[in-house]
């Protein structure tokens, strides 16, 4: 049996926000995904991976969805999670500073 080493941990923390980046871009959310390249080759908001360890470190938890929006002028990640209690909450972030706007746990 041939011994598997371990993922280095930048990629280990990389792979579950490829997930996310291909959620980005399927479907109808093609055009979040153009705004949001867009608005980061500008310099306008932060990178998904900053926001989402911001997110992971306030509150836990893993990454299952993420939406972009703009709201009164400024870009704004929503971020849901699944946290390790079964627990699902949405964070609102501003993109261009990574401040949490507000979080809200789901209600079943």
């Amino acid at each position: 049996m041939k011994h598997m080493r371990p993922l280095p941990l930048a990629l280990a923390l990389l792979l579950p926000l490829l997930a996310v980046s291909t959620a980005l871009a399927s479907g109808d959310d093609d055009d979040d995904h153009d705004r949001a390249r867009a608005a980061l080759e500008r310099g306008a908001i932060l990178p998904l991976a900053e926001i989402a360890a911001i997110a992971q470190t306030a509150y836990g938890g893993r990454l299952i969805e993420v939406e972009f929006d703009e709201e009164d002028g400024r870009f704004i990640y929503e971020l849901e999670m699944i946290r390790a209690d079964g627990q699902m909450i949405e964070v609102e972030i501003d993109a261009a500073s990574g401040r949490i706007l507000k979080m809200e746990a789901e209600d079943d």
